[in-house]
């Protein structure tokens, strides 16, 4: 697929002028009017914002899932999914932007963060990829959403993978950070060069139990130091951490956490009603819906090369890398490229 975006449609004209001609004209689709409000829209600049407006409740499947929205309720539908050691602050600065432009856009706490809980004490506390993925789809049958644009990073965009991959019907479009992140158990036993196994250090700690303790007693050390490593040249603050990181004082964060490093390498069952998903996960599906995919130019943390994946997208698709040291949390620090991606595919 080309690279290459069609400047007459999907461009973010980058001055008043261009807006104004723009207007006069007539010659821009709706896509582009919100294109254009983005790349004009002030502050732009990556921590203007602290907080949401409101946080919101909906029981979804297993869940009592906590989520932030904002926007005009009958604008479309997007979803935007944070990764680990990360909360929906991640999207702090992007959600007011595409809120300006028309969309409903709803942040949720992934399963073990921030305000989101089990309904029962007896359900497994499973971080498998695929229920993590199933939370979602649950997310969006409860807030009555046929169909939404989905985005993220990390966990995030594996979520966003799946679904895509799986659910395609309910996936208008997909934004995903470092690409195609769908593995599999068996994929997960595969060995890896040295210097790529050092990078997963975190997760064969976490295969033993004085990891899960230490992950347990130093939760938020350990946090800051994966946002120090994942994102080398982003001098984030102790208030932009903090706020993201009271989300992991979640009774289930480290269940949920361990469960999901421990499951990827084989060393944990999942349970046997998302069998049939992993299987066809494990056969590595192509994503068929419009795809942007993002790189940051200093992602320290693990990451495919983008040539390794394109062809698992056989939608219209496009890759970007957004330069400017921005490493693995991308949204937060380049909150209005992100935003940007997520307005051009929907125009696909």
């Amino acid at each position: 697929m080309s690279n290459e975006i069609n400047s007459n449609r999907r461009c973010f004209l980058g001055t008043a002028v261009m807006t104004l001609a723009a207007t006069q004209l007539g010659g821009f689709s709706s896509v582009d009017r919100q294109s254009s409000q983005i790349a004009n829209a002030t502050p732009t600049k990556a921590g203007t914002n602290t907080s949401f407006s409101s946080l919101k409740q909906i029981n979804a499947g297993a869940l009592n899932i906590g989520y932030a929205e904002t926007g005009p309720t009958d604008g479309k539908a997007v979803i935007l999914l944070h990764g680990w050691p990360y909360d929906i602050h991640s999207f702090v600065d992007v959600a007011p932007l595409l809120a300006s432009a028309g969309y409903r856009v709803i942040v949720p706490y992934l399963r073990g963060y921030g305000t989101t809980r089990f309904l029962s004490s007896e359900t497994f506390r499973n971080g498998q990829p695929s229920a993590i993925a199933l939370d979602i789809i649950a997310l969006i049958d409860a807030l009555k959403i046929e169909q939404a644009i989905l985005a993220g990073f990390d966990w995030g965009a594996r979520t966003a993978d799946i679904i895509a991959a799986l659910f395609p019907e309910r996936c208008k479009a997909l934004v995903s950070v470092s690409g195609y992140l769908i593995g599999s158990q068996e994929s997960g036993k595969m060995p890896l060069p040295p210097k790529a196994e050092l990078q997963w250090w975190y997760q064969y700690y976490f295969a033993t139990d004085r990891g899960r303790a230490g992950y347990d007693k130093y939760r938020h050390d350990f946090a800051k130091l994966i946002w120090q490593l994942a994102s080398p040249k982003w001098n984030f603050d102790d208030a932009t951490f903090n706020r993201s990181a009271a989300s992991f004082n979640n009774p289930d964060h480290v269940s949920i956490v361990i469960h999901n490093y421990r499951w990827r390498l084989g060393l944990v069952e999942g349970e046997s009603k998302y069998d049939e998903f992993e299987k066809r996960l494990a056969a590595a599906p192509a994503i068929v819906v419009p795809t942007i995919t993002l790189e940051g130019d200093a992602n320290g943390a693990p990451h495919p090369e983008p040539s390794s994946y394109t062809q698992k997208f056989s939608g219209k698709y496009s890759h970007r890398t957004i330069k400017g040291g921005i490493g693995h949390n991308l949204p937060q620090e380049a909150p209005q490229e992100f935003a940007k991606a997520v307005v051009e595919v929907d125009d696909y």
